[in-house]
């Protein structure tokens, strides 16, 4: 089988690569580029491990062909922090306890970024909205939805406690 040429921007850094037409983006992401933050849980897009942001809307990149990032924006969960400084989603997330085997946290997270981008103020019946398709067997989502409330407050300046 051939390889395609894609030239592409992931986490903000210009990326090209070779792929084959079938491979999904969470295959190149993942085997590829090294960028291992994104999981496979189902690869049929309905628990959300696999989340990345393309051009600012949230898609399971088990769904996607790597062909299909050609001239795009894609942020995995490595793009989210700034060097070592945590992005205030990750920071409630670990001061909040919402996640404890972790395999859905990726997911959750650059979910939970693409709603305060588009949302810094959202209701807690949005928070449930938005992540209804991030599934997690551990925490249940009361401490999820918990962390993003918080979050959303550092994003607008506001002082939580």
């Amino acid at each position: 089988m051939s390889k395609h040429h894609v030239s592409t921007t992931i986490n903000g850094e210009p990326v090209e690569f070779l792929c084959e037409m079938q491979q999904t983006l969470l295959d190149v992401l993942r085997n590829e580029l090294n960028l291992t933050g994104s999981k496979e849980g189902c690869a049929s897009g309905d628990c959300g491990a696999c989340s990345v942001i393309l051009d600012g809307r949230v898609v399971c990149s088990c769904l996607m062909l790597g062909v299909e990032a050609e001239g795009h924006e894609v942020t995995t969960i490595e793009g989210i922090a700034q060097g070592d400084h945590l992005h205030p989603v990750q920071q409630r997330f670990l001061e909040y306890a919402a996640l404890q085997c972790g395999f859905c946290t990726p997911g959750f997270i650059v979910a939970t970024k693409a709603l305060l981008d588009e949302n810094t103020n959202p209701t807690e019946s949005e928070i449930r909205y938005w992540l209804a398709g991030n599934l997690c067997r551990c925490t249940g989502y009361d401490k999820i939805v918990r962390a993003v409330q918080a979050a959303a407050a550092d994003v607008r300046g506001e002082k939580v406690a």
